[in-house]
């Protein structure tokens, strides 16, 4: 369904911080408002120094620019947990005169809650300006949407073409989750599960799927845990491994560092060749996969709007 000329499309990333002297900021609203340790922020600090900063807001604006030429219809970027946030979004929308404004995680296997994040921005804009906003319009959870397994999987496949499994292996990782959330009916795991199913049905290939980035509180974290992948990886005799991070549509800190760096690392450790697909970023296949998106939400109807 095309877009009309009052429709447009917000897509929301996870948020970085260009200013290092945010993170304490930032990660305290990661933390729905704890205040970080000093030493987290410290450690934070490190991680986006030795990459040389994230690039994940300019790449989304990469991705927005890329998706809006294939819509021929506005995309605008915002953030969950940072600048720019829903809430400019919302008013930038205001001021184009949309009308209808889709909702565009890039997170798919977390749609929904970006989705009520996005609810609530609604709401609380709404009670402050006190003017019309666009109705909001939900898309699906788009894991297993066919373009984007075909994209990842054309990232992979130079990677593995001609290794033989008992010397290679091939591991899909996503960021991990507190396992509380997924107990209490969070439906990420299967999410991830049925991503990584699809890719290596798609490639052909027997995969590991791995959790990455666990967050430095304790307590349990969805797993397997890659570290402890990569470590039964070599205890197998493998001597290779192919790290494919389709948990993340942009390359950022958990890539560039805490699979670059950390998880090279560890592969080193055990007398492993490391290679690491790169993210998607503005990949046609990608953009693409968004595009579907976006066309069957609009043809699926409105939403409720907060």
């Amino acid at each position: 369904m095309p877009l009309g000329a009052h429709d447009a499309v917000a897509l929301v990333a996870h948020g970085t911080v260009s200013d290092l002297d945010d993170l304490r900021e930032f990660v305290q609203q990661i933390r729905h408002g704890r205040p970080p340790s000093d030493g987290l922020v410290q450690e934070l600090r490190r991680r986006y120094e030795a990459i040389g900063g994230s690039p994940l807001l300019e790449l989304t604006r990469e991705q927005a620019r890329s998706l809006s030429r294939r819509l021929d219809a506005p995309v605008l970027v915002g953030m969950r947990l940072w600048r720019p946030s829903v809430g400019e979004v919302l008013r930038a929308a205001v001021g184009l005169k949309i009308r209808r404004l889709v909702v565009l995680p890039l997170a798919p296997f977390s749609v929904h809650v970006y989705w009520e994040a996005a609810r609530r921005s609604r709401a609380e804009l709404e009670n402050e300006i006190g003017v019309q906003l666009p109705e909001l319009v939900p898309v699906g959870a788009w894991g297993r949407q066919v373009e984007l397994v075909r994209a990842h999987a054309a990232l992979i496949r130079p990677l593995i073409a001609g290794a033989r499994p008992e010397d290679t292996a091939l591991v899909m990782t996503a960021h991990s989750l507190p396992q509380r959330v997924v107990d209490a009916g969070d439906p990420y795991q299967r999410e991830v599960e049925d991503c990584a199913a699809l890719i290596g049905a798609e490639l052909g290939c027997p995969y590991e799927l791995a959790f990455q980035s666990q967050g430095g509180e304790g307590g349990v974290w969805l797993g397997p845990d890659l570290a402890a992948t990569l470590e039964r990886v070599a205890r197998a005799g493998q001597r290779r491994v192919v790290i494919a991070p389709i948990g993340f549509l942009a390359e950022h800190v958990e890539t560039l560092y805490d699979l670059d760096i950390e998880a090279a690392g560890w592969a080193r450790h055990h007398g492993l060749d490391f290679q690491r697909v790169p993210a998607l970023n503005a990949h046609p296949g990608l953009i693409e996969a968004l595009a579907r998106v976006v066309e069957l939400a609009l043809a699926n109807g409105a939403s409720p709007s907060a």
